[in-house]
């Protein structure tokens, strides 16, 4: 197993925020530099206990959705190697687990894409009959697939706050009507492709999150990450099953692991046992060779 990053130590440029898993730098003017830890948060609050490379594996698995739904939309990425903006004794700190982009404004919605009935989307389903306001047919069960893809925007909390869902006029009120339509557009688009191929692949991608800027010619670009265990939910193909939560490639095993803990869901989190965090090590590193073909 190796080495963890918690937190990045970068010296020679300046810190511009910490999210959950993130480390921001600023490069200049024009460009940010993203580290990508191996931090883990849960129920959107950070665990006191990394996962060993899991920060290359999102970077590696982000940086291959880019590439191959560049097509679809353009993303934030420069191009340049994170090695070249830091100093030598800085470089064991982002060497695959970095990338140089480009400054956005980034864009105050999660647009969160479901194409089985599962999570937060299967409570909802049961309370109202539809998902953060859409209607869906009567009879549904447990990660059934949907007829079709369906948007279900949220907010972006703070750390150590909560996301919240919202319909999709509350993200027309806070985007305005056209933009809204262009991140709803993009992110079944996103989403469709990815998903196919996915199943060519084994993996079936029951939800997922994007996040969007604007360029400074108001063109909508794809940032963060993307589909990603961190930001998605991954089902083995050959274990799914209609009415029952299937094991997944994702975080969600350290979701079971704390709810199951009886953990508040407040911070502080409690400490990951060591073969916990084995097997999410596992898991992370098997969705990239599934997905990707290679390994970190």
């Amino acid at each position: 197993m190796t080495a963890a990053l918690y937190t990045s130590a970068l010296k020679s440029l300046p810190l511009v925020h910490r999210g959950k898993v993130r480390d921001l730098y600023a490069v200049d003017a024009q460009r940010l530099l993203i580290v990508a830890t191996d931090r883990l948060s849960a129920f959107d609050v950070v665990l006191p206990t990394p996962i060993p490379g899991k920060g290359r594996v999102l970077t590696a698995l982000s940086n291959f959705w880019f590439r191959r739904l560049a097509h679809i939309l353009p993303n934030h990425l420069t191009g340049e190697a994170a090695e070249g903006v830091v100093t030598a004794e800085e470089r064991d700190q982002v060497v695959g687990r970095a990338v140089v982009v480009r400054r956005l404004k980034p864009l105050p919605v999660e647009a969160i894409v479901r194409g089985y009935l599962v999570g937060s989307g299967w409570k909802d389903y049961q309370a109202t009959g539809g998902v953060c306001g859409i209607a869906l047919p009567s009879g549904l069960k447990l990660a059934e697939k949907l007829p079709q893809p369906i948007f279900t925007p949220s907010t972006k909390a703070a750390v150590g706050e909560h996301d919240e869902n919202i319909d999709y006029a509350r993200c027309e009120a806070l985007l305005g009507r056209e933009l809204a339509a262009q991140v709803r557009a993009a992110s079944l688009a996103l989403y469709t492709e990815a998903a196919a191929y996915a199943a060519s692949r084994g993996i079936l991608i029951a939800d997922t999150k994007f996040e969007f800027g604007l360029d400074e010619a108001g063109r909508l670009i794809l940032i963060d990450e993307a589909l990603t265990p961190d930001s998605s939910r991954f089902w083995p193909a050959d274990q799914y099953r209609v009415g029952v939560n299937p094991p997944s490639f994702d975080k969600q095993y350290v979701r079971d692991w704390l709810e199951a803990s009886g953990w508040d869901k407040r911070p502080p989190a409690p400490e990951l046992p060591p073969e916990v965090v084995a097997r999410t090590v596992e898991k992370y590193a098997e969705a990239l060779a599934r997905l990707t073909g290679t390994a970190v």
